[in-house]
């Protein structure tokens, strides 16, 4: 039996696969070298439309789909498929949904708007990616968020998933990036979000003007520490965590080619030296 410590990545996007953004290869190179130091890694992403799965070699894992995920009383079936991530021996696994990814574009259409069901795009990910973690039945020690697409999750685990075994000991880490969207989620995202009885409303208090700010804010509140991933980052927002009893805080840097503060902060979380 593996004795490794776990850590799963959810991120929104991550190279090869999308690169919306210079996160995408920080993300490539957290896995990486997570994996090279020792942890057991594993990566959950949505198969955007835009994801070529020839290219990238992804096929569905039969034994983990089949899953529905509900949102607010309808059903949507989660297809989960893998693909190995390139030079490296760790597993990549792509959310899929008919409704939410077959489309070509990621968040806004070819006029550029934004997509009215991105609030529902982003609860049915969160959600799949707890639902899959689940099925694994792989206990991750810690799990690092990254992109606006995974800002429910910190959130989620500290009430939905409260009491499932499976995260008993699972600590968060969510990267805080610059906002990418203007827009806002839509009058309806707030009931959505709230996926089981475990939540109430004031929980998403923070959350509730579905802006990528409040998106962002109510994630760094819940996670167990924050990275500043870009020197764009919402200074304030930063502050306000700081003063927070207890919140480990990463700073930015511009030259982290080695991720030795990364590596330093899953250490710190995991209890090692």
């Amino acid at each position: 039996m593996s004795t490794k410590k776990r850590i799963l990545f959810i991120a929104q996007e991550m190279s090869p696969y999308l690169e919306l953004s210079d996160y995408a290869a920080m993300v490539n190179k957290m896995a990486i070298k997570s994996n090279e130091a020792g942890l057991e890694v594993r990566v959950i992403m949505p198969r955007f439309g835009s994801i070529n799965e020839r290219r990238h070699r992804l096929h569905e894992v039969v034994r983990l789909s089949g899953i529905n995920i509900v949102i607010d009383g309808d059903d949507y079936p989660l297809i989960i498929k893998v693909a190995s991530l390139p030079n490296a021996r760790l597993q990549v696994y792509f959310l899929d949904n008919e409704d939410y990814f077959k489309r070509k574009a990621v968040f806004n259409d070819d006029d550029g708007k934004f997509y009215d069901d991105n609030a529902a795009r982003e609860i049915f990910f969160c959600k799949g990616a707890l639902e899959t973690v689940k099925k694994f039945g792989w206990p991750p020690d810690i799990i690092h968020c990254s992109g606006w697409m995974t800002s429910l999750i910190p959130v989620y685990l500290k009430t939905a998933y409260k009491k499932e075994p499976v995260f008993a000991h699972s600590k968060t880490v969510f990267s805080l990036e610059p906002n990418s969207f203007k827009e806002k989620l839509g009058a309806t995202f707030l009931k959505k979000a709230i996926i089981s009885n475990q939540i109430k409303e004031k929980d998403l208090e923070l959350y509730k003007e579905g802006t990528n700010a409040a998106l962002n804010k109510g994630a760094c509140k819940y996670a167990d520490a924050v990275v500043v991933a870009s020197d764009k980052s919402d200074k304030k927002l930063v502050d306000e965590m700081k003063a927070e009893k207890g919140k480990i805080i990463v700073p930015y840097k511009k030259d982290n080619e080695d991720l030795a503060d990364y590596l330093q902060l899953y250490h710190q979380l995991l209890g090692l030296k």
